[in-house]
């Protein structure tokens, strides 16, 4: 009887640790399928403080619309455009005078959503869709421009030749890419659009008289130009030599005649005589 109940203990036994190994292979096997759980998506403005635009981080954490936003948006691939904390001091006193609003709406127009990698923002030109971009009668894009290893952006509120320049990159790892820019880009949807560019100024008319005064210089006969002296020239006889030879022949004739009548004179006495 009890090597009969020890039988049955035995095989009770095996059962259990049949059933605890069954159970930890099913246990493993459902742990190499599961798949790992995704990266968590970067931290947006920690990226942009450390790769040198934390004056703009600091404003984007500041708008709660724009913080939200930014970081909802990176999971989808977004490129920002991220002004210098230079170039963002030097544009503070006019940030400070826009609404809760506007300023959410500028923080956005400094992202694109979509990644693009430098070499791939290089070769794109044209108008692009912001975080801003409501579809509406607002459109908030931004024109990119690139000419060799350099890209600017520009917009219609955008000065004669004051563009945005790409100056660094400070993070280029999908989904986001982050660029530093030297200045701050106006939408002209916030902002006045720069003046055109005063022409230049027309030609001043030309002086009624002047055809007539061409055609009377056209007239005038020209300058006579004295001959170049012959090879006797040289021997020629100075000016006022000239002058006094003509004096000397214009006497002789006189004198010859007051000769005569003096010989006449000399003559008639010795007859009377």
């Amino acid at each position: 009887m009890r090597r009969h109940l020890r039988l049955r203990l035995a095989d009770a036994l095996l059962l259990a640790l049949a059933a605890f190994g069954a159970a930890t292979t099913t246990t493993t096997a459902a742990a190499a399928k599961a798949p790992a759980a995704p990266p968590a998506p970067p931290n947006v403005t920690a990226e942009m403080a450390k790769g040198g635009c934390k004056a703009f981080a600091e404003l984007v954490s500041a708008s709660p619309d724009a913080s939200s936003t930014y970081q909802s948006a990176v999971e989808g691939g977004m490129t920002v455009f991220c002004p210098s904390d230079d170039a963002v001091r030097a544009f503070l006193p006019r940030y400070k005078n826009l609404s809760a609003d506007a300023k959410a709406e500028l923080l956005l127009f400094h992202a694109v959503p979509v990644h693009y990698s430098l070499d791939s923002l290089k070769s794109n030109n044209g108008p692009m869709n912001t975080l801003a971009t409501d579809g509406a009668a607002k459109n908030f894009n931004f024109t990119l421009q690139n000419q060799g290893d350099v890209v600017t952006i520009r917009t219609a509120a955008s000065a004669a030749g004051a563009t945005a320049r790409v100056r660094a990159t400070a993070l280029d790892k999908d989904p986001l890419a982050i660029y530093v820019i030297d200045a701050v880009v106006e939408p002209v949807e916030l902002f006045k659009p720069a003046p055109a560019p005063a022409p230049a100024p027309a030609p001043a008319p030309a002086a009624a008289d002047a055809p007539t005064k061409a055609g009377k210089a056209a007239r005038r006969p020209a300058p006579a130009v004295a001959d170049a002296p012959g090879p006797g020239a040289a021997d020629a006889a100075p000016v006022d030599q000239k002058k006094d030879a003509k004096k000397s022949a214009a006497a002789a004739p006189c004198g010859r005649r007051w000769v005569a009548a003096a010989l006449a004179a000399v003559v008639v006495t010795s007859a009377l005589v």
